[in-house]
């Protein structure tokens, strides 16, 4: 069977249908039954079946929706706002001074909403409006925002880690132990840049020099008890092996449900919200993940998937050879899809190639999430662009420029992982050995 044959006839068929405006879970469907139909050799229908049971089927989906509405709730508190506050008079000590708040903010808010495009929404609706009024030069606002709302698909909970795991058949715990240390890399390296790019840029930094007095910064402070407080019961509940995965995502939505409660941003018209907003993501994602599966299972009815691993085994790529042209053929896919489509979309074919390579799966997990943070700022589909935008009403292209600093550095994260694979590994090497 010629394999190259099959795969730019499926290629085609791909970018024909998303280009014509059609959904990806049904682009996705639809290339699948092509593959089938043409080179599987199996009927479409009755795999089309089967598949739909088993990619809905998983006890451990079941944490999928759960983040997601934990997420939606706390979206719609005070909790942006609170954190402003309580974390400005902090950072006022540090070169760029509040243009922090944006990234330890987003930081903050990526450990109990797994969600990047919700992380850059909640923090930025607080963030960008009070560091425009106090005079901070708009463009590193608006990078900062964009960048550090990726660390919502890094630092877990992550939605996106919750699909690679299921699709990648990895333990979603470890997953959650393993973005750990990445993300909070990432959140120093973001941080770092700032306070470079503040001392070089002196003359554009406002006078801001306003100082609290040490217990009114610690009351300030409290503000901050009960985010971390969830942080602490959601990600602690999993490290000390109290709680999987679906378990500890039950405890965010009671403790979002809480600060919700005791901010007094919880009513029907706010419960019913979050509720609706999470039922439509959750049946978006499912619905991807059903198109995703038909179509792995119709790639390992072609035989290509196992193909392309033969050839990397005969080429004896190196890994480094292999991520680089996978870093690359992720970043193009992310000017045209989002990050859950991505992983979706290649899993099938790419992670035959990658066992092929003597690449850990866990690792090769946190390193696609990275891949596919850079292209949540790649235009012209990055999702965290179209939040900034909406958020301040500026042309795509201009967001797109003052994010790209934040790009580059998304790339020496990908390099650092790379070279120290521990920086991922250890956590849950360390967990395991416990």
């Amino acid at each position: 069977m010629d394999y190259t044959i099959i795969t730019i006839t499926l290629l085609v068929a791909l970018f024909t249908l998303l280009g014509g405006g059609v959904w990806v879970a049904l682009s996705l469907l639809g290339v699948g039954i092509i593959a089938m139909e043409l080179f599987g050799g199996a009927p479409a229908g009755s795999i089309l079946a089967t598949t739909s049971w088993a990619s809905s089927a998983s006890w451990t989906l079941t944490a999928l929706p759960l983040f997601i509405w934990m997420g939606e709730i706390l979206y719609r508190t005070r909790l942006s706002e609170d954190m402003f506050n309580g974390l400005s008079p902090w950072l006022r000590g540090l070169p760029g001074r509040l243009l922090h708040v944006n990234v330890v903010g987003c930081g903050i808010f990526a450990a109990v909403s797994g969600s990047s495009a919700a992380t850059a929404a909640t923090i930025g609706r607080i963030s960008l409006p009070e560091l425009k009024a106090r005079g901070y030069p708009e463009s590193i606002a608006i990078g900062s925002l964009a960048g550090a709302g990726t660390l919502g698909l890094l630092i877990p909970p992550s939605i996106m880690m919750i699909v690679y795991g299921v699709a990648a058949q990895v333990s979603i715990s470890r997953l959650f132990i393993a973005g750990i240390l990445p993300g909070l890399m990432l959140l120093l390296i973001f941080s770092g840049f700032l306070m470079v790019w503040s001392l070089i840029n002196r003359e554009q930094m406002p006078d801001d020099h306003e100082t609290l007095p040490f217990m009114k910064k610690l009351r300030r402070g409290k503000l901050l008890i009960p985010v971390v407080t969830l942080i602490v019961a959601v990600i602690g509940s999993i490290y000390a092996g109290f709680a999987t995965a679906t378990e500890a995502a039950a405890v965010g939505v009671v403790g979002a449900l809480l600060i919700a409660w005791y901010s007094g941003s919880l009513n029907r018209e706010t419960f019913m919200g979050s509720l609706m907003g999470a039922v439509c993501t959750s049946c978006m994602i499912f619905f991807i993940l059903l198109g995703a599966h038909y179509l792995t299972s119709a790639m390992s009815f072609t035989g290509l998937p196992s193909a392309l691993a033969d050839w990397i085994i005969a080429k004896q790529l190196s890994p480094y050879v292999l991520l680089l042209a996978l870093t690359l053929l992720f970043i193009i896919l992310g000017c045209f899809l989002d990050g859950i489509s991505i992983i979706l979309l290649t899993t099938a074919v790419v992670l035959p190639a990658v066992q092929a390579a003597g690449i850990d799966l866990l690792w090769f997990g946190i390193f696609v999430i990275l891949v596919v943070e850079m292209a949540q700022i790649t235009p012209p589909v990055g999702f965290n662009l179209f939040v900034v935008q909406n958020l301040t009403g500026y042309d795509m292209w201009k967001v797109a420029k003052a994010s790209f600093p934040f790009f580059l550095l998304l790339v020496l994260a990908a390099i650092l992982i790379t070279l120290f694979p521990q920086i991922v590994l250890g956590l849950p090497q360390a967990m395991r050995g416990a």
